[in-house]
């Protein structure tokens, strides 16, 4: 376990890069996705053994299903089956009690044959408490918000004068989660894409690193933790 003072309770990670990885080793895109995957492995372990009790990973937008060319999409998809598949039987997440929640709209997106494998994961570890993986597949943080504002409309229906903050939390797709403490993206572009997590990122530190995703490594995670651990937050103060 860390002997740092100050660890992040959620930490989010936007995995940027796995293309531009890709193209610089002359590897098809869904080879530097692959890759990416297998180095997400390194990083929640090192996450896990710092301490992070919730870790939540931006497997794919909604665009990134809709506008990929479709070899890369299926791709992308079989990466999905292998890893989840993977992750049932992962000695990390048992021996370490994680529960793996997948949100956004991967039901309406992927076929049945990786939904059964996803549903199969979180299944098996749907009783651990100590940490937590989400993975948000099929997911906009825009579209998060106005789902949110069309289910409070359907909702209160003139019962209800004012919408609460509460209640906003209550009708996102994340409403389990916890504010995010630390967001990392990696990929050298320091902004956010497509709304991700807006409500939960509004007091988050925000940690922005040049290294492409497949080589950001335990190391690096460990630098980004420590980094946080040296900032005071203010929460908009």
């Amino acid at each position: 376990m860390s002997q740092l003072e100050n660890i992040p309770n959620h930490v989010a990670i936007i995995p940027d890069g796995n293309r531009r990885w890709a193209k610089k080793k002359g590897l098809k895109p869904w080879e530097g996705h692959d890759a990416g995957a297998k180095n997400l492995e390194k990083v929640l372990r090192a996450n896990l053994d710092l301490g992070v009790k919730h870790i939540t990973f931006w497997g794919s937008s909604l665009d990134n299903l809709r506008k990929r060319p479709l070899r890369e999409k299926k791709a992308l998809l079989d990466i999905y089956r292998k890893y989840f598949l993977k992750l049932i039987d992962n000695e990390d997440i048992h021996s370490h009690e994680v529960r793996v929640n997948v949100i956004g709209k991967w039901e309406d997106q992927f076929p049945e044959t990786v939904k059964k494998i996803i549903r199969k994961c979180m299944t098996r570890t749907e009783k651990y408490q100590k940490f937590f993986l989400n993975f948000l597949l099929a997911y906009s943080g825009d579209d998060e918000l106005v789902e949110a504002a069309n289910s409070l409309i359907e909702k209160c229906k003139g019962k209800v004068k004012r919408i609460t903050s509460k209640m906003i939390k209550e009708n996102l797709m994340t409403r389990d989660l916890p504010p995010v403490d630390l967001l990392i993206r990696t990929g050298g572009e320091p902004h956010i894409s497509a709304g991700f997590m807006m409500w939960d990122l509004r007091n988050a530190q925000l940690y922005f690193s040049e290294v492409l995703w497949p080589d950001f490594d335990d190391k690096k995670a460990h630098e980004a933790i420590e980094d946080y651990s040296r900032r005071a937050r203010r929460f908009g103060g």
